[in-house]
C-alpha cells in the first residue's frame, strides 16, 4: 500500500536522528537556597560535569552543544521548569578540568521554587518528587533526608541557606566531556581577553560588541 509505505518511510526520518542522537546530561547537581526574608529569595543550581554519552560522531557532538547553548542557555527551558520565578542569570564555564553549568533565580515566595512551610511556620521542607529530570537521585544535605519512603528534605525554621545535592550520572569510558567543545567555541574570543563569554542574559549584547 503506497500510502502505508510513505507514512512508514517518514518515520523513519523521524526516529532514526532520535535514535542515534547522543545524551548530554551532567554528573551532579548543587542547589543553595539562600533566604533573604521570611518568604523571598535567591536559588541558585549548579550542573557540575556537563558531558555526553552514546557519542559515534563529532556531528552529535555539535548537535549536543547547540542543545546545551539554545535550549539551556539561551532558551527557556528553565525559565518554564520555575514558571513564578524571576531575574534569570546563566553561565557556562570551566572548573576543575570539566564543564560546568549555573542557573540563579530570584523569588518572593517560598512555593514559587518548591519550597514549603506548613502555615508558614516550621522547618523549610523540599520534595525531591518535584524534580523535572529524570534520575536524579539524593546525594548530600546539609538538612536531613527523609529517606526513600518519604523523599523531603527538612531544614531547622532559622537557617537561612539550604542546600542539597542530587547524582545524576556517572561518566565512563563512552562518555565525551563537552568542556573541548566549549573551548573551541570560545577561543576566537579568548584572543580578546574574554575569558568567560557564555553568560545570559548579557553574553549577546557583548559578542556583538567584539565581533564589530
Amino acid at each position: 500500500m503506497p500510502g502505508l509505505k510513505k507514512i512508514f518511510q517518514f518515520l523513519l526520518l523521524i526516529i532514526i536522528p532520535i535514535s542515534i542522537a547522543g545524551c548530554l546530561t551532567c554528573e551532579r547537581k548543587e542547589y543553595v537556597f539562600q533566604l533573604t526574608g521570611e518568604n523571598s529569595g535567591k536559588l541558585t543550581i549548579k550542573y557540575i560535569n556537563i558531558f555526553s554519552s552514546l557519542i559515534d560522531s563529532t556531528g552529535e557532538l555539535s548537535a549536543d552543544y547547540d542543545e546545551l547553548t539554545n535550549l539551556w542557555l539561551k532558551g527557556e527551558k528553565l525559565e518554564r521548569d520555575f514558571p513564578d520565578a524571576t531575574k534569570f542569570r546563566k553561565r557556562i564555564f570551566e572548573e576543575e578540568g570539566t564543564l560546568c553549568g549555573e542557573v540563579s533565580m530570584e523569588f518572593d515566595d517560598l512555593s514559587k521554587v518548591h519550597l514549603y512551610r506548613f502555615k508558614n511556620t516550621g522547618p523549610f521542607m523540599f520534595s525531591l518528587s518535584s524534580f523535572n529530570d529524570d534520575g536524579e537521585t539524593f546525594l548530600q544535605t546539609n538538612g536531613e533526608f527523609g529517606g526513600d519512603k518519604m523523599p523531603v528534605i527538612f531544614w531547622p525554621a532559622e537557617e537561612q541557606s539550604l542546600r542539597f545535592s542530587t547524582k545524576i550520572a556517572t561518566p565512563d569510558s563512552s562518555c565525551v566531556s563537552m568542556l573541548k567543545q566549549w573551548e573551541d567555541k570560545q577561543a576566537p574570543f579568548q584572543t580578546k581577553g574574554i575569558k568567560q563569554l557564555l553568560t545570559m542574559p548579557d553574553w549577546q549584547n557583548l559578542k556583538d560588541k567584539i565581533l564589530k
